[in-house]
């Protein structure tokens, strides 16, 4: 897919590895559309960068976790340029439980993880796949995590739905294809603000990984690029760790 004109969709696309794709893709002439749910201020943020630098970006409002939201986000976006040709999956949350504390683990926990994690992703590309096929074309990237590979993580929920992420990926690689491309980025330990004041534990762990540092933001964004862009791959994990997992 040649990037240059396409439309966008990207969730959480305000702050961190979002709005480092948001920027890359708008660099690259995409129409970028910047969703989120909670951070208003970064995402209007990241559309003025966007529009100071000469791209075009929507900003719009959605829960993913709630499906008419996110079909009135994908309304909006259609409305506003036509189509959908891209999405990238990247609203997540997270629940800061130790591994060892299964007691903590409610219900509520679940619910909450999957909802947005997995059944907000769903949500998003249920919405837009009739736009991709009308128009013969398309490419989703899902955002997971190597805690889906490893299985340590946040928490044990947290790996689990990133597991499944994994896996409706490749799930949808075939049920989509030939005409949508479907795949993932698991990414290790990346520097954004859910490591601010955790800085020095942040550090310890780079210490532990083979090429000794943390990936950035902008590094994930060049992946999800070349996801993007490259035609003949479909159905497949990247992981971008430094080689954490080794």
């Amino acid at each position: 897919m040649e990037i240059k004109d396409k439309v966008v969709m990207i969730t959480g696309g305000g702050t961190g590895i979002g709005k480092a794709t948001a920027l890359k893709l708008a660099d690259a002439g995409a129409k970028v559309v910047i969703n989120y749910s909670r951070s208003e201020k970064e995402a209007v943020e990241t559309r003025d960068e966007i529009e100071k630098r000469g791209g075009t970006a929507l900003v719009v409002k959605a829960d993913v976790a709630v499906e008419a939201e996110v079909e009135e986000m994908v309304l909006q976006t259609v409305k506003s340029f036509g189509t959908v040709d891209a999405l990238v999956n990247n609203a997540s949350i997270t629940a800061q439980i130790p591994m060892d504390d299964l007691q903590s683990v409610t219900d509520e926990v679940w619910d909450s993880l999957f909802n947005v994690n997995v059944k907000g992703m769903f949500h998003c590309i249920k919405a837009v796949v009739p736009y991709m096929k009308k128009q013969g074309s398309g490419a989703i990237v899902n955002i997971g995590s190597v805690a889906g590979i490893t299985g340590l993580g946040s928490s044990v929920p947290y790996a689990v739905t990133k597991g499944a992420i994994h896996t409706m990926t490749k799930s949808l690689a075939i049920s989509l294809a030939p005409q949508i491309r479907v795949n993932s980025i698991a990414p290790g330990a990346v520097h954004t603000r859910w490591w601010a004041n955790h800085e020095e534990k942040m550090q310890e762990l780079a210490g532990n990984i083979p090429l000794k540092r943390i990936s950035t933001a902008d590094e994930m964004a060049e992946a999800i690029l070349f996801q993007l862009t490259q035609e003949s791959i479909t159905g497949q994990i990247f992981t971008i760790d430094n080689g954490q997992t080794l």
